[in-house]
């Protein structure tokens, strides 16, 4: 009998429900109960809140821990601006590509062993990163983080509901995403005192000594469990990793060797043939990581060509105002990190409010009037940027826009899990979160582009030259995603069901919930007493 026959047996439980379907936090335990040991047995709710609060900080954190670091690596290691994105987009890249199929490992291999397996590529992955030598291996050591990451964040909301009993979760599902938001607004910042105060190398050694102290942890204080029977679609995730690397890639050195270079075109037509491969794969595959029928249902298109627009243009934006709040403005890391606050923070704030609000009026109104107010702050930010601007010129931009984006992140999450059946709610959120790392990667490579045709670094005036238009860009594109939300049909007044959303469901097929990335997660804060709408109010 095999290890996991066996432990199925020993329970006295059925095959474990497909990892897409969703539960209430107040019903029955979901499917990582059902296929582990009692909780009690390791080390109880305590213990798995701690492991993946702290596993889930550190991911979260490295998603804009380096941007205020860049100017000081830049200095260091050397580079151009081409190499500065790769240190953030080989992050993204892997993380979105391989996220689903990180989740899918844990399903068949073990949820425990894969946690721990990313968490150990994780870890070694930061060391090295902090030891590298030049900008070529930091870039190396940084995707390798990535592969990590999706691996193990995927896991994390899984075990978590494995330990904590079905009455606590809503409280144990709002400390794990206020903590992952507190990493995200708190990035830049912490980035910023590291680099200033000690070196830019501890924005990646601070993993280490966090993931030398919970693997140890975890092996002995998670409990073990399995999903059921996912398939691994090695195909698909072939198809995606290497069309999203040759269209990066092609972006990225556009603006060096010229866009009509035989590399830059190779990668760009070579990408595209690729995700047009995935594209087919996924309508003509029995069971692929992204079966795109989904795309069928307006809802689904909707908030997903929305979210990837929105990451787009907010990541490509505060990929280049870190470096002029330091390499024009002369601000210090830390300062850079604290004047980015207005904006990178305020979700902490806002985020209970916009729930409420969407609770009252429906989720599509307050997303795009956050799409919107992002495009207004960014557009607004493009006016008054100058080699001599005040830090009060900025700020109502920085304002907007950090009201814009906590409009957006609250309502998100739930748009994207009724806009499909329940039975697909897993795959549509991992779907929805791997888009959002897409988009973010695209803008750092779009802007990054549209900069350095129009400036450069040479001189204060020449990059206001170029931050200017790839701002006008951003709110561009931004404004366009507001667009997008309103295509998204307003639900119907119809009866609620009792089921609340499950986020743990939600992970085990791939999410990287909204706190790993940008401050969303605080809509875990209300996950215990929110309602899916019943499937009636989905229109498709």
């Amino acid at each position: 009998m095999s290890q996991r026959t066996a432990r199925t047996a020993k329970n006295g439980s059925a095959a474990p429900a497909p990892s897409g379907a969703a539960e209430s936090p107040e019903g029955p335990a979901p499917a990582a109960d059902s296929a582990t040991a009692p909780a009690g047995r390791r080390g109880g709710a305590g213990w798995a809140l701690v492991i993946t609060g702290v596993a889930g900080f550190m991911a979260a954190l490295d998603n804009l821990v380096v941007t205020t670091a860049l100017p000081s690596i830049r200095e260091d290691l050397g580079g151009g601006l081409d190499d500065l994105e790769w240190t953030v987009s080989a992050y993204t890249l892997t993380f979105a590509v391989l996220l689903m199929f990180g989740a899918a490992l844990g399903d068949r291999f073990g949820r425990r062993r894969l946690f721990l397996v990313g968490l150990s590529v994780f870890t070694g992955a930061s060391a090295a990163a902090a030891m590298a030598p030049g900008i070529d291996s930091l870039i190396a050591a940084r995707a390798v983080q990535g592969v990590g990451a999706a691996i193990m964040m995927p896991l994390t909301l899984t075990l978590l509901t494995a330990a904590v009993p079905a009455a606590k979760r809503g409280m144990a599902y709002g400390i794990w995403g206020a903590v992952n938001g507190l990493a995200v607004a708190s990035g830049p910042l912490i980035g910023g005192s590291l680099t200033e105060h000690v070196s830019w190398h501890w924005i990646f050694w601070l993993n280490v000594p966090l993931g030398l102290a919970v693997l140890p942890l975890a092996r002995l204080r998670l409990s073990e469990s399995f999903g059921a029977g996912t398939r691994l679609d090695i195909p698909g995730t072939l198809l995606a990793s290497g069309g999203l690397f040759g269209i990066v890639y092609g972006l990225v050195r556009g603006p060096a060797d010229g866009w009509t270079s035989p590399v830059v075109l190779t990668g760009l037509l070579a990408g595209a043939a690729l995700l047009t491969g995935f594209v087919v794969h996924g309508i003509r595959a029995k069971n692929p990581m992204l079966p795109m029928r989904l795309f069928r249902s307006r809802a689904f298109a909707g908030i997903n060509a929305a979210s990837l627009l929105m990451f787009l243009g907010m990541f490509g934006s505060i990929f280049l105002l870190s470096q002029y709040m330091q390499g024009v403005l002369g601000y210090s890391p830390t300062e850079a990190g604290l004047r980015m606050l207005p904006w990178t923070g305020m979700p902490m704030l806002v985020a209970p409010i916009a729930g409420y609000l969407s609770d009252r009026v429906g989720g599509r109104p307050v997303v795009a009037t956050g799409l919107f107010l992002q495009a207004i702050g960014l557009a607004y930010y493009a006016t008054v940027v100058a080699a001599d601007a005040s830090y009060t010129s900025q700020l109502p931009a920085l304002i907007i826009s950090g009201i814009g984006m906590s409009l957006y992140f609250a309502p998100a999450s739930s748009l994207v899990m009724s806009s499909v059946r329940p039975q697909e709610q897993g795959i549509a959120s991992g779907a929805n979160n791997a888009l959002r790392e897409v988009g973010g990667a695209l803008g750092i490579a779009v802007m990054s582009s549209i900069f350095s045709a129009q400036g450069g670094y040479a001189t204060a005036d020449s990059f206001i030259d170029g931050l200017r238009p790839a701002l006008v860009v951003g709110a561009s594109v931004v404004a366009l995603a507001g667009v997008a939300a309103l295509f998204i049909p307003a639900a119907r007044r119809a009866a609620r069901t009792g089921t609340a959303e499950d986020p743990a469901h939600d992970i085990e097929a791939g999410s990287l919930k909204a706190g790993s990335l940008k401050a969303g997660s605080l809509e875990a804060d209300r996950l215990e007493g929110d309602t899916t709408p019943a499937l009636e109010t989905a229109s498709r």
